[in-house]
This record gives structure tokens, C-alpha cells and sequence, in this order.
């Protein structure tokens, strides 16, 4: 768990500063039509905290194994608007989100760690699973496609 907690309190001082060198401009670029800006993956991050805060919480005390609901993120990448507001707005989002994740998390009590949650049709696995992959998805997000996209 002492990972993941490093790992998000790491984004939430290191992605801010990383997008604070680029311009509004190489923020906000879309790379192809149906490609999300910099700023709009930061969003899809923001969507991602807010689902998995719902499943963090509800993985603790709902009837085992929970069933994770999928959400369409394209859809709401689209109704939050995040290509429309400032960088800076975003980012905001982003870090008070994972903030409260952070709080969710240092309280979670071991035992709870192994109860197990369904994702898709069929396939379980466990909370700290779950946890784990929610890191595991930002740092794709954050490595792969915001840091090392080239300017456009």
C-alpha cells in the first residue's frame, strides 16, 4: 500500500510541474481527431480517481465479490469538458482527487485488502489488485503519453 500511496503523491507534485513547462498550446493539442490532448488525459485521470474512489470505498463494505460497473471514458472526457477549461483547473482536479484517494487508502485495514471484486464478465480479483492497477494506470497514462509526447 506504502506504494502506491508514493507513487500517487508522486504525480500529484511531479505532473503539475512537468506540464508547467509546456505551452497551452502543446497541452491542448489533439494528436488526431479521436486522440485526447495532454490536458484531456489529466481529465481521464481525474474521471479514473473519481470511479475508483467509489470502488475504493465500496469494495469495503459492500457484498464480496463487487461488481466493478465500467464507465464509457470517452464520454466522459467529452461531458466534463476538460479541453475547454485551464490547464491549471485540471490539474487541480487531479491532485484533490488523488488527495482524498490518498486519505481512502492510508485507512483501509489489511484484512479488507484480500476481498475480492469482479471486473468484466467473469474475471475476480482482489482489492489490493485493484489498487495496484489504479497506479498502474496513471503511471501508462503519465509515462507513455503525456511526458513523452512530442511537441506538435
Amino acid at each position: 500500500m506504502e506504494h502506491v500511496i508514493s507513487g500517487i503523491n508522486h504525480w500529484i507534485l511531479e505532473l503539475p510541474r512537468a506540464l508547467g513547462q509546456m505551452s497551452e498550446t502543446e497541452t491542448s493539442h489533439r494528436p488526431a481527431p479521436n486522440k485526447w490532448s495532454k490536458k484531456e488525459i489529466v481529465g481521464h485521470l481525474c474521471d479514473s480517481a473519481i470511479n475508483n474512489m467509489t470502488r475504493f470505498i465500496k469494495m469495503q463494505y459492500e457484498e464480496q465479490p463487487y461488481a466493478i460497473q465500467p464507465y464509457d471514458q470517452d464520454q466522459w472526457v467529452s461531458e466534463q469538458h476538460y479541453q475547454d477549461q485551464t490547464l491549471e483547473e485540471v490539474l487541480t482536479l487531479f491532485i484533490v482527487l488523488n488527495q482524498q484517494i490518498i486519505t481512502i487508502l492510508s485507512s483501509v485495514p489489511k484484512e479488507k485488502l484480500s476481498y475480492l471484486c469482479i471486473i468484466g464478465s467473469h474475471q475476480q480479483e482482489t482489492f489490493d489488485w485493484l489498487i495496484n492497477d489504479y497506479l498502474e494506470h496513471m503511471d501508462h497514462h503519465i509515462n507513455n503519453q503525456i511526458l513523452t509526447r512530442s511537441k506538435a
